[in-house]
């Protein structure tokens, strides 16, 4: 294992220390529990949005605390959920008097464990919204989850959401809308190789030299099926159409198109396969009226990619063109 690290204990405190000493001008990280927060919060009368998860998918989640995104993020240890403390402590952080939206992945550990902090902050009297995203649709349920994985749709709507609670919208109104994102949300992931994390010192997973992983989930659970590898525009299809088909999208639709690496993907080989999707798109009739290219949900070392699409109309369109500070996305600033 070669890792920049100083011990598998630490990585994840020292990186929060990073995170601190790098952005200070858009957040704060406090510690024991371990909470980022962005700084002026809470903001009054606002609606607090706050997510989480286990770390090893940076920039998820810390790395889109700030203005027009998230107002908290939780930080587990590395693919292991955060625990409820941490979940009521950026809840109690970020409350403004107008309610707290929860943005939670469906993986079981996450589910139950902000399922718990709600409670909690019912019980101070906090008015707490929930959003599952559930947008993976490699597999039913899997190693972590009952029922699909919350994957890309993740990011999109933290985005769109955080752009709501901002102009102002209510608790209501946000759960709403981010609802409506989830809904029109479909993503699919793949692997070219596993990850190694610190703690166990070895591969998650062996994949061959000639092999790849279709349908792979973000800590590495088992996909669709395992192949040899081939091109970039096969890969695209292979991850494309599944998508296209489960929505189902249709001709004359408006799209924010999603390729993301997984943390070991050239940005080189993300733009061959937004190519591919692209012609994809074109031939259905599908136009891409948005669009994010990048490493935004990693999964610590591993060498893949996945595909997110999402379903516009006006309202979502304005909402993901609204400013937006935080270290790992910025514009209209």
């Amino acid at each position: 294992m070669k890792k920049l690290i100083n011990s598998p204990e630490g990585v994840v405190k020292d990186a929060l220390a990073g995170m601190a000493a790098a952005h200070a001008d858009l957040l704060r990280v406090d510690y024991d529990p371990d909470i980022i927060v962005r700084v002026g919060a809470p903001i009054k009368g606002k609606v607090g949005v706050i997510s989480g998860g286990g770390s090893g998918h940076e920039p998820m989640h810390g790395g889109f605390v700030g203005l027009g995104m998230l107002d908290a993020a939780c930080p587990g240890a590395v693919f292991t959920s955060p625990v409820p403390d941490q979940m009521l402590a950026a809840t109690k952080a970020v409350d403004g008097g107008a309610g707290v939206l929860h943005i939670v992945k469906n993986y079981t550990g996450d589910v139950m464990n902000f399922e718990m902090a709600a409670e909690l902050a019912a019980a101070e009297g906090i008015e707490v919204a929930v959003v599952v995203t559930n947008d993976d649709v490699a597999v039913q349920d899997s190693l972590y989850t009952a029922g699909r994985r919350g994957v890309g749709v993740t990011v999109l709507l933290e985005k769109i959401v955080g752009a709501a609670a901002e102009r102002g919208d209510s608790l209501l109104e946000v759960k709403r809308i981010a609802e409506k994102v989830n809904s029109h949300g479909r993503s699919m992931g793949m692997a070219l190789t596993s990850c190694t994390v610190p703690h166990a010192g070895k591969p998650t997973f062996e994949l061959g030299e000639n092999e790849m992983e279709i349908g792979i989930g973000i800590h590495g659970e088992p996909g669709r099926k395992r192949m040899d590898i081939q091109d970039a525009a096969s890969i695209t299809e292979l991850l494309a159409t599944p998508i296209l088909d489960d929505l189902p999208f249709q001709s004359g639709d408006q799209v924010l198109a999603f390729v993301n690496g997984l943390g070991g993907t050239p940005q080189i080989e993300l733009y061959i396969v937004y190519s591919e999707l692209a012609k994809i798109l074109e031939q259905r009739g599908i136009t891409i009226s948005r669009n994010l290219v990048g490493s935004y949900i990693t999964s610590l070392e591993m060498a893949g990619c996945s595909i997110t699409l999402v379903k516009l109309d006006d309202e979502l369109t304005q909402l993901w063109d609204a400013p937006v500070q935080t270290p790992a996305l910025r514009w209209g600033m």
